[in-house]
């Protein structure tokens, strides 16, 4: 069994490094507290297994030749990253208050949820596993290990690039503490989530 490691690492770095529905769902749960970014990235991390888990049981091929089943896994992720906007757009209308002890796992839990719904959701990961990472694998060897290696490879990577991303993205948090910053931020991230969420749904 030949993969090329090496190969599929350049290439997910690559991926990575170009922002989508979970990068900002990501930096704006990082600048609220650095352990809600940290719950979002899990979550997001999470999500992806989800994809690996269907490629792995051949369900991701099974999706993409009956179209309707992937146009409503595409439109219930454009739907979600819009109610997610819309949710940031009315928070920028409330005065942000400093989250306290007894909302700090619950604030934690809807972090990794909606990490973990935005790339379980996502149509882009469910392509990636199904047209991008069959290019590394060596197709006279077994499928099944060289699919978990990968996307094993895959989701350690990805934890690594969150977890410093969440490092940078709450040092913004000093500056954002200040009302009028943080309502701004919301708008903004609202408006990317919600422009993402019809980019999502518009896509073929």
């Amino acid at each position: 069994m030949s993969v090329d490691l090496v190969g599929f690492v350049g290439v997910v770095l690559l991926a990575y490094l170009v922002p989508g529905p979970d990068f900002v769902v990501i930096v704006r749960a990082s600048v609220r507290r650095r352990a809600l970014g940290r719950a979002a990235a899990l979550g997001a991390q999470t999500g992806l297994c989800v994809h690996m888990c269907a490629a792995v049981l051949g369900l991701s091929v099974l999706a993409t030749r009956f179209a309707y089943a992937f146009t409503v896994i595409k439109l219930l992720g454009a739907a979600y990253l819009v109610y997610l906007g819309v949710r940031a757009l009315l928070d920028a209308r409330r005065m942000p208050q400093r989250e306290d002890g007894p909302r700090c796992a619950t604030d934690r839990r809807r972090s990794f949820l909606q990490g973990f719904v935005t790339n379980a959701l996502n149509p882009k990961a469910a392509l990636f596993f199904l047209s991008v990472l069959p290019q590394f694998v060596d197709r006279d060897g077994p499928l099944t290990g060289q699919i978990l290696l990968l996307g094993v490879a895959d989701i350690v990577l990805g934890i690594g690039y969150w977890l410093a991303l969440v490092m940078v993205a709450a040092r913004l948090r000093s500056v954002l503490e200040r009302p009028a910053w943080r309502r701004r931020w919301e708008r903004v991230t609202g408006g990317l989530l919600i422009a993402i969420g019809f980019g999502v749904a518009a896509t073929e």
